[in-house]
């Protein structure tokens, strides 16, 4: 590449002009302290070389980049998912309002991950991309994980009470009158699919009420796991009175193999979802299910990186937020 095809940066205009890399981006962003003499160099030097600054180089001057990056794991249907889709409307509604920019990067856990072109990284969840968490704070980049609890890395988070959830669904299908309760689990590998299995196993054990091999089965949040558990438990000799399925994906799919196989909702069984889609709203039977604030947690964690990352937050962040039980049709008490 020649000389007249090389790209020109912040720091050529800075040699030209005879001054600092700092001076050049104050000019750039009009702050009145640099003197007349060194503003005129650097005008000079900009008009030379033809420069255009980009975004990044204009907020040298104050140190402060104005830019958050959003971190995904990717998996497939992402853009057709209620949890996704909620995390990315409630980080674009809080950039919107805050003046933001907003990086989006879905990530397959392995790629290294540039967050220099960033203020501050929002890591939703850390599935399998613990090295890229890491790796952003060792390059001493804020960094605000949601919907995991992580007590072992220095990084702050906001996170949904997974095993509140699991308690209060089991809890509910207790107070019905339930003792036959099965579970579809979410991928136990997630943090949120373990946390829920586990306040659901731990509440059915306070009640002194047992939860057999056979009325578990481990899923992936799909649809089709959720038939194959079902297709299961309708096949046991003592099938479950009421199952808890920890998404509501995999809670609507119960009910139309239910619907299928003539099993009356609620009557015969009783379901309750997680996450409160509006899928819940216009099934066959409205489905009860545990509600998280996904917007309200991805919202409330732009605001605080961004308090965080203008040093107005200096107090490490390590938040719980409570899911609700949500009531509709699709649990009664059983029969007899």
């Amino acid at each position: 590449m020649d000389k007249s095809q090389k790209r020109i940066s912040i720091e050529d205009v800075a040699q030209r002009a005879k001054v600092s890399i700092t001076t050049v981006s104050r000019v750039i962003n009009n702050v009145p302290t640099v003197s007349s003499k060194n503003r005129a160099r650097v005008e000079e030097a900009i008009a030379f070389l033809k420069f255009k600054p980009n975004v990044s180089a204009q907020r040298l001057a104050t140190g402060v980049n104005n830019s958050i990056g959003l971190v995904m794991p990717g998996y497939p249907g992402i853009f057709h998912s209620f949890y996704a889709i909620e995390l990315i409307r409630g980080v674009g509604h809080a950039c919107e309002t805050l003046h933001l920019d907003l990086v989006f990067h879905i990530t397959n856990g392995f790629n290294p991950l540039n967050t220099s072109n960033v203020g501050g990284v929002i890591f939703a969840d850390i599935i399998e991309n613990r090295k890229q968490v890491e790796s952003a704070l060792a390059a001493g980049t804020p960094c605000m994980v949601i919907n995991n609890k992580v007590d072992d890395l220095d990084a702050d988070y906001i996170a949904i009470d997974n095993k509140l959830g699991g308690k209060v669904a089991a809890d509910y299908l207790i107070s019905l009158g339930h003792k036959e309760i099965a579970i579809i689990s979410g991928n136990l590998n997630t943090q949120a699919g373990l946390f829920r299995f586990e306040g659901f196993k731990k509440e059915l054990e306070n009640r002194k009420i047992s939860l057999p091999a056979e009325y578990v089965f481990e899923g992936d949040y799909s649809r089709r796991c959720a038939r194959q558990a079902a297709e299961k438990f309708f096949e046991l000799k003592n099938r479950p009175t009421a199952i808890f399925a920890c998404s509501d994906e995999m809670a609507l799919e119960v009910i139309n193999v239910a619907m299928e196989k003539g099993v009356k909702i609620p009557q015969e069984l009783s379901i309750v979802g997680f996450d409160d889609s509006p899928a819940c709203l216009y099934s066959s039977v409205g489905l009860t299910t545990i509600k998280q604030p996904l917007f309200e947690m991805a919202e409330q964690a732009v605001r605080l990186l961004n308090q965080i990352v203008n040093g107005k937050h200096t107090d490490k962040v390590k938040e719980m937020l409570a899911p609700k039980l949500v009531v509709r049709e699709s649990c009664a008490s059983p029969k007899g």
